[in-house]
């Protein structure tokens, strides 16, 4: 018995021993899942501009107009002809609904929301609306300006929009929506917060990262779009110069490059292999050169002529952009269709010396025959030219200009305050770029000296007329926008803002250009039915009073590779747009 129980004893322990070798031996941990990289594509840019404010003069960029299509919500986007679509995403409906008053009733896509979660809602409306109204410096604001109640309904995912007037271009009304319960109690938030990004989506992309160091932009998938979701997980703007540009293309580091058209890129993509594909693309603004017509020795209409019959436009285009389209219209560019010339056969366009010196002469200027030089009420006229120091093209255009001025017997002196400063204020800080200096496109905004906005090293040399700081400006190179409704446009830029209760001091345009006679036909080009003639008589009289000078219409080379090509199918794309119109759906080149 003994033995037995011995014997029994030694199986329960072996048993024991077993069942505790088997719980401290872990199961076989299984080997990770490898997490495919992110799907990226990258587009080479020139620079990143000065913001992404897209309804701001200053910021207009090609990036800006990038962002601007594939995160912010639209009502209507144009199809390549231009015409304008219901994005059915923002909008289930939009239409008149009365005429007296005229009246836009908006019915909202209640799954719309921005990234943050909070909805894409009539508080939108709202805050574009008064923004446009009363902020300097904007783009298309003649529509915006007409509006008289914005209403909420169906808890803000409806929303009724009152005109003073009928108004038949309404369809290009709130676009590039932005996102109101972040930027309206945000201080200088139509700018500031708009400077280095886009707070929230509301389109399938959202702002990843914006590195100025870097000069990077990166787009990511936006998670929390309600529609069709984008092929691509990462889409990144970069800015780089030519030599690095060719070079990516050729080695695929680079997918797709956006480039300024001129000869030198042309140069540096020739020993690309296999030859990459190269389109065209207008892009939706007219570099002007426009003229203080409320202040200042360029208040003269005349002035302002003779200014215009110095000015050889073709020379500051060949030297500055050479493929860009010369202009000779206030209203349309030369890319859209319809557009022709529109200047008088008796117009004092440049260069035109002896005409120069009548118009001068008549404006009561007088030139001292031992020097040259031009004088006016008994001093020497000294003129300010303003270009801004994050746009280093304008800048180019500046000192072109300068050049053929100084040539001609007036004094010039460049300054290069930020975009924000010289379209929006009547006097701007007199920040005089170093002659050598070299712009960095990529750098972070500022108008601090000694670093300008676009990284170029400055210096504050008292500029002749300064006071308290500052310095009236008398030209600056600005860009007036096309590519939308063209009344819209004209009155835009060249109308009278009148002030309301609302807005009592409505904000100047940047050249302080008022002319009182001109505004009821300005009036005329909104309306239901303009008379034909409206808009040729318009022209005739802009080009009298000339309160800009037109210059050129800028061109994006569209450059893209055999392999670029089969998953973007990339093109010029609508001018209001761009390039990058169809980005949601492009896939990985590297598939």
């Amino acid at each position: 018995m003994l033995r037995v129980g011995r014997a029994a004893l030694a199986l329960v322990l072996a048993l024991l021993l077993a069942a505790c070798t088997n719980e401290a031996v872990p199961p076989p941990t299984p080997e990770p899942t490898p997490q495919p990289e992110p799907t990226e594509l990258v587009v080479g840019v020139d620079d990143l501009g000065g913001g992404f404010n897209p309804h701001l003069l200053a910021h207009l960029s090609p990036v800006t107009t990038a962002l601007a299509t594939l995160v912010l919500p639209s009502v209507f986007r144009p199809d390549a002809q231009g015409v304008m679509h219901l994005d059915e995403t923002i909008a289930t409906s939009a239409e008149v609904v009365e005429t007296e008053p005229f009246t836009v009733s908006y019915e909202l896509n209640l799954e719309a929301s921005w990234s943050s979660n909070a909805p894409i809602a009539a508080e939108d409306f709202v805050y574009l609306w008064e923004r446009m109204r009363s902020e300097p410096g904007v783009a298309d604001a003649a529509g915006y300006r007409l509006i008289t109640e914005v209403r909420s309904r169906a808890g803000g995912k409806a929303v009724d929009v009152v005109f003073a007037e009928p108004y038949p271009a309404w369809q290009h009304l709130f676009s590039d929506l932005l996102p109101a319960h972040i930027l309206k109690d945000a201080p200088g938030s139509w700018t500031g917060a708009l400077a280095n990004g886009l707070p929230a989506s509301g389109g399938p992309f959202r702002i990843e990262s914006v590195d100025r160091a870097r000069g990077e932009v990166v787009l990511a998938r936006n998670d929390l779009y309600w529609d069709t979701p984008t092929v691509l997980d990462k889409l990144v703007f970069r800015s780089l110069d030519d030599t690095v540009l060719a070079a990516g293309l050729a080695s695929g580091d680079v997918d797709i490059a956006l480039p300024e058209a001129d000869p030198t890129i042309r140069t540096a993509l020739g020993g690309v292999v296999p030859p990459p594909t190269l389109q065209l693309a207008p892009r939706p603004v007219v570099t002007q050169l426009g003229m203080r017509a409320d202040a200042g020795p360029m208040a003269d209409p005349r002035a302002r002529q003779g200014i215009a019959a110095i000015v050889d436009r073709e020379a500051v285009r060949t030297t500055v952009a050479p493929e860009a389209l010369p202009p000779d219209a206030f209203g349309l560019a030369p890319s859209q269709p319809g557009y022709a010339s529109t200047v008088p056969a008796d117009a004092p366009i440049g260069p035109n010396p002896e005409a120069a010196a009548q118009l001068l002469a008549s404006a009561g200027w007088t030139r001292d025959l031992t020097t040259g030089r031009w004088a006016a009420d008994g001093e020497p006229v000294r003129l300010v030219l303003g270009a801004a120091a994050e746009r280093p093209e304008d800048v180019r255009v500046a000192h072109a200009v300068a050049e053929q001025l100084d040539a001609a017997g007036i004094d010039v002196t460049v300054v290069t305050p930020s975009a924000v400063e010289l379209f929006g204020q009547e006097t701007v800080p007199p920040v005089v770029p170093t002659p050598t200096a070299t712009p960095t496109p990529s750098a972070a905004p500022t108008s601090t000296p000694p670093t300008s906005s676009a990284g170029q090293p400055t210096s504050a040399t008292p500029v002749p007329g300064a006071a308290g700081g500052t310095v009236e400006v008398d030209l600056m190179v600005v860009p007036r926008t096309v590519g939308g409704d063209p009344g819209t446009e004209l009155a835009s830029d060249y109308g009278c803002p009148l002030p309301n209760a609302v807005v009592p001091e409505p904000p100047r345009s940047p050249t302080g250009f008022c002319f009182g006679a001109l505004q009821p036909l300005l009036d005329e080009l909104v309306a239901t039915t303009p008379r034909p003639e409206v808009a040729e008589v318009v022209e005739r009289v802009l080009w009298a009073q000339m309160p800009a000078l037109p210059l050129f219409q800028p061109v994006t080379l569209v450059v893209s590779t055999p392999t670029s090509d089969a998953v973007t199918g990339i093109g010029p794309g609508p001018i209001l747009t761009g390039p990058v119109t169809g980005a949601a759906f492009w896939r990985n080149p590297n598939e």
